[in-house]
This record gives C-alpha cells, structure tokens and sequence, in this order.
C-alpha cells in the first residue's frame, strides 16, 4: 500500500514538474513576444504546441509571430487553426483574412473578411474589401515596369535603394565578413547598415563596403537619400548617439532622422533633427526635387494610425519648420511608410491600408486643379506582389529605379529590385484654323487604330490643344472634326523609338466650310472716326487677304461688310459705311484680287456694333474703334 503510495505522489510530482516546466516556457515565450523577439518565440511557441500545453493560446501567438515575421504562408497555416477554436476573438478572422490575401488565395480571402464584418468588426474606408474587381483589374492592366537583375542582393535583409553620383547607396543586415555579429532580435538578423555599390555592379559586397564615415552605428542604420550637391545626408536610425542608446516608456528604441554632412569624402557632423522624439519613431527621409522639403513616416501622436506620412519645410539656413501630416488620403488606420518623390513631383509610398495585393503595395499620388492629393494608384504588377513591397525610388532619368520584396523567389530575406519601365506615351497637338492660323477650342479629336477602330476622343481645351495617352508599337489615325470646318487627319506611328519619347505631335489645320465662317478678327481692318480711307494697319490685314486668295487659296470667293460706330445720324452711318466697303473692294481689286471673287460690298452703319456703345451710352474711344470696322464673310473655298 506504501509503495502504491509513494508510486501516485512520484507521478504527481512528476506532472507538477512538467506542468510548472510548461508554464515557464510559456512565460518565456510571451517575455520574447514582447520583446519583439519572434524568431525565438515562436520556437517556444511551436514547443508549447507540441506538448500541448496551452496550445489553443500557443496557436494564437504562433500565428500572431509569423504575421509580425511577413510570413503569411506559414501565418494562414496557424491561423487557420485558430479560427476553427471555439470563441475564438473576431479579431483572427480578419489576421486570417489578410494572410491568405499574402498567399494570393483571394477568394477565401474576402469570406474570412465577410465573417469578421459579419461579426461585428469594423474595416476602415480603405480596406481591402472596397473594390472586389480590384484584383483582376490590377493584373489584366498593361505592364509598365519591368524588372532587372541586381546582383548585390545577399542571404539577409536588403531594401532602400538610392541612387546618387554613379553609386547605389542602401541598407542591408548582411555583416558578410565579420567574426562578431550583433543580432536584432525581431529576426535573428545582424542590425542594418548603409552599404555602397557602384550602379551596374556585377560583383556582390561585404562589410569593407559599409558607408565611410559615423553613420554607421551598432544598431539600425538606413535606409538615406542625399541631397542634389551630394553634400548632405538625412538617414535613418535607432535612438542612439553619441555612443547612447534611449528608449521609451515601454523599453523600446524609437527609430530618427539623422542629418549628415560630407567632409573630405567622409560622412560626419551627425546631426538629431528636432522632429524627432524619444517618444516616437521618425524615420524613412526623402527629399523633393528642389531639396526644400522632407518626407517621412512617423508614428507620432495625432495622426490616422499606425505611421503616417509627413512633410516639413528645409529653411535656407537648415532649420526645419513645423511637420504637416499629409491627411487621409494618402494615410490611413494601417501603416504608410517609405515616401519618395520623383523629379515630376510624384509621391510614392507603401501601404498595407490602400487597397492592394497583398501586404505592403507601393502607390503612387495623383493631384488635382489646386496641387492637392486627390487619390493614390497601386502600381500594380510586377512592382506589387502578394508580399511586401517598399522603398520605392526612381532616378532622375524617370525610367530606372529600384524598391524592396520579400517575395518569393528572391536570394534572401528582403531583397532589392532594379526596374526600368516605359514610360506612358502621349500623342499631342493643336488644332487650328488654315486660314488664320487661330486655334479652334471645342474640336473634337478622334483617335483609330491601324483598323479604323475607334480607341478615344477628346475636344481640345481653348488654347486648341489636345492630349490623348496611346500604346506603343502601334499605328493610328486621328482626325480633327468641327461643325463650320471641314475635317482634317493624320496617319502617325509609335513603332521603333527610343524608351525615353513620350510624345509625339501632330497638329491639325482645319479650312472653314462654305458660306459660314468669317474671316478672324486678325483680318478684320478698322477705320479712323468719320473717315474711310485705308489706314497703314489696315493696309497690312488687306495685303494678307490678298495673299491669301492669289497664292493660298485661288478659289476662294469672299464677301465684305462694313460698319461705323453708333455717334452721328443713322443715315449719315449707312453712307459712311458704305463709303468704307467701297474703299476696301477697290484696295482688293487694285492688288490683283479678281472683282468675280468679291460677291458683294456692303455698309450696315451702326446697326451691327459689337459690344454696348448705343446711342447714349458712355464708351471710350478703344470701344468705338471696334465698331469702325470691315469684315470678310468666306463664300466660297474652293
């Protein structure tokens, strides 16, 4: 019976044992969640499951580190398990939603996110579920960039390409070629140099191409961008200077844009710029064309949620002004990050709260009338994949660039990518009128494909310009229309050119039709106040409308009306006027100009003034003289 005894308090103890054991694994396990240490997390995690203790909780924060790691194939593998617990948090479904989103599984991927809003959570405006043919959209669109090879890639974390002065300046995890390396413990990965490369190298780089000079730090450094005189440098970095390392209320190192200055080929003078905290995190710089304003993310108090993006002012004198959070827009509940702008002053950013393909997309802004962000645009296909995208930079050229994948496929973690991408191509042109080479606004353009297919139409704005996007590689027709002119075309090719031509011209002159149009007011003449003499300006006009029908158009058949302005006797107006048009058909008829192609002269007097100035009313004399007139009304063209 003793022996019994001691038997059952041995197993009890034993159980005690391994139950306590399990719980301080657990401990552990949450100890480095919390800490951002998920590698080694989840490896306690995934031994909790395994001897299943706890393990509808260990499934739980498994997944949780994973989603945290940018895994989402092993993630939805967890979550999957975890939305079939009972009385599960509504708060899985939608993880769960996002991760099969990660691995392309979109259809299922909208049911998860159906049941989480069926459930009672809520998604913001900009939420994946927004446009259900967002997808099918983003990979049937035309292919505009296409990728290239880079070659320093390594095994580690990659990304922030930028380029500057023949070099490729970026941050990398790699530490290749160093005994002791210092592990951030969110990925088991070394801490996050600025490395250099010459662009188009072909060989890869270790540490002896880390970035000479102080910014380089024990911790996280990068990713830069550097101003247009290449001697200033914004960068990030964890909280730390002057050889200390701050952290905030709950024990983490903020990250901060740091300013640098190139001395004698060394980069130095590091600088904390006052948008920064202690409190927060202020990272990813950019800089706009002019190097007057800076671009960053930050998590600080007041914005959308998660990291928004912001801009400030650059004084002359370097001094920075008040930071301005872009609005919603641009930002939303979920995190934004890595802005860029271009030479044409382009904004792009990465986003897990836009409408996108998978985790984080790269977008691009679009403005509108008064300059200000009216909407963003996924860059789609093969920029954006189901993984994260980021870090976005393109060179002054508008045709080359790089960003950032952990997409499959790649040599490493994250990985950079090269694209060059062709650039929209525009046809465009005015549209004017042959005879007095005035533009004509409201045509309408037309524009055929090499089969008399109709592609687009547009009417020109009042300047008679028109722009129309267009394929290359192909053939087109487009045609110039107008109800008093008569249609004018032309055949033009975008075939064989060079990548960098965006537009190619065609202009368009259009004859006025028979009998309806007047010859512009560049071939209206006018007279002195009671006189109907030939002025020397008048004489001018008069010459070009004789050049006109004996050279441009020898068919062309006129007619002339001649009017006075409203002061004087209304009968004493119609001789006036008749006595001018008289003047004028014989000036014609005296330069060559057939009396056959001049139906008739006539005078109106003042029954046809062209602003206000009646009898009685108050004018100056520049209103008057444009009453003082003759007019030529084509008959005929041809």
């Amino acid at each position: 019976m003793k022996i019994k005894n001691h038997i059952v308090i041995c197993l009890a103890l034993l159980l005690s044992i391994s139950a306590f054991s399990q719980q301080g694994k657990q401990k552990r396990a949450d100890t480095l969640f919390n800490k951002f240490s998920f590698v080694k997390a989840a490896e306690v995690y995934q031994d909790l499951i395994e001897n299943n203790y706890n393990k509808d909780y260990a499934t739980r924060k498994l997944a949780d580190c994973y989603a945290y790691l940018r895994n989402p194939q092993k993630a939805s593998r967890y979550y999957k398990r975890v939305v079939e617990q009972d009385n599960v948090p509504i708060e899985y479904y939608y993880s769960y939603a996002q991760s099969l989103r990660g691995i392309k599984k979109y259809e299922e991927s909208q049911i998860w996110l159906q049941r989480f809003k069926d459930s009672g959570g809520v998604v913001n405006a900009n939420d994946f579920s927004k446009n259900v043919n967002f997808i099918t959209s983003v990979f049937n669109a035309k292919q505009q960039y296409f990728l290239d090879r880079v070659r320093f890639n390594s095994k580690y974390s990659d990304f922030g390409a930028f380029e500057h002065d023949g070099k490729v300046y970026f941050a990398s995890s790699r530490d290749e070629g160093v005994a002791v390396k210092r592990l951030y413990g969110w990925n088991e990965q070394p801490f996050l140099d600025v490395y250099v490369a010459k662009v188009g190298s072909r060989r890869n780089v270790d540490h002896t191409a880390k970035l000479k000079g102080d910014v380089n730090s024990i911790y996280h450094d990068g990713p830069v961008t550097i101003t247009k005189d290449g001697r200033t440098m914004y960068f990030s970095r964890n909280n730390y200077n002057d050889q200390v390392r701050k952290k905030d209320n709950n024990g983490l190192t903020a990250m901060k844009i740091y300013r640098a200055t190139l001395q004698d080929s060394v980069w130095t003078n590091i600088e904390d710029l006052p948008i920064n905290s202690d409190d927060f995190s202020t990272q990813h710089a950019a800089l706009n064309s002019d190097d007057t304003k800076l671009y960053f993310a930050s998590d600080r108090p007041g914005g959308f949620g998660g990291s928004d993006i912001y801009v400030v002012d650059i004084n002359p004198d370097g001094t920075l002004g008040e930071p301005i959070n872009l609005g919603n827009v641009i930002n939303t509940e979920n995190a934004e990050g890595f802005p860029f702008i271009n030479n044409e002053g382009v904004l792009f950013f990465s986003s897990d709260g836009h409408v996108g393909l998978g985790l984080l997309d790269i977008f691009a802004t679009i403005k509108g009338e008064n300059d200000d962000f009216v909407d963003v645009v996924n860059l789609g296909i093969p920029v954006n994949s189901n993984s994260d995208d980021f870090s976005f930079t393109m060179n002054p050229n508008g045709i080359t660039g790089y960003f950032a994948s952990n997409r499959r496929g790649g040599r490493g973690d994250d990985d950079i990518y090269a694209y060059y991408r062709e650039p929209i191509m525009q046809v465009e042109g005015v549209v004017t009128d042959a005879i007095n080479t005035k533009p004509i606004a409201n045509s309408v353009i037309t524009l055929y494909d090499d089969k008399d297919n109709q592609i687009a139409y547009m009417e020109t704005d009042e300047n008679g310009f028109y722009q129309i996007n267009i394929d290359r590689n192909q053939n087109y027709k487009i045609v110039g229309s107008q109800d008093k002119y008569i249609d004018d075309y032309r055949t033009f090719t975008s075939k064989n050119l060079q990548t960098e031509l965006v537009t190619i011209t065609a202009n368009l002159l259009l004859n006025p039709k028979p009998n309806v149009v007047k010859l512009a007011e560049l071939n209206t003449i006018y007279f002195d106040f009671d006189k109907h003499n030939i002025r020397q300006d008048a004489a001018l006009e008069l010459d070009k409308i004789v050049n006109l029908m004996l050279n441009d158009y020898p068919e062309m058949v006129i007619r002339i009306e001649s009017h006075t302005d409203s002061r004087g006797e209304l009968s004493y107006n119609d001789k006036l006027s008749i006595d001018r048009a008289n003047s004028t058909y014989e000036y014609l008829i005296s330069k060559g100009v057939d009396p056959e192609r001049i139906t008739e002269h006539q005078g109106f007097g003042e029954r046809r003034l062209t602003n206000g100035c009646e009898d009685g009313q108050k004018c100056e004399e520049e209103d008057h003289q444009l009453n003082r007139r003759t007019q030529f009304i084509v008959v005929k063209m041809e």
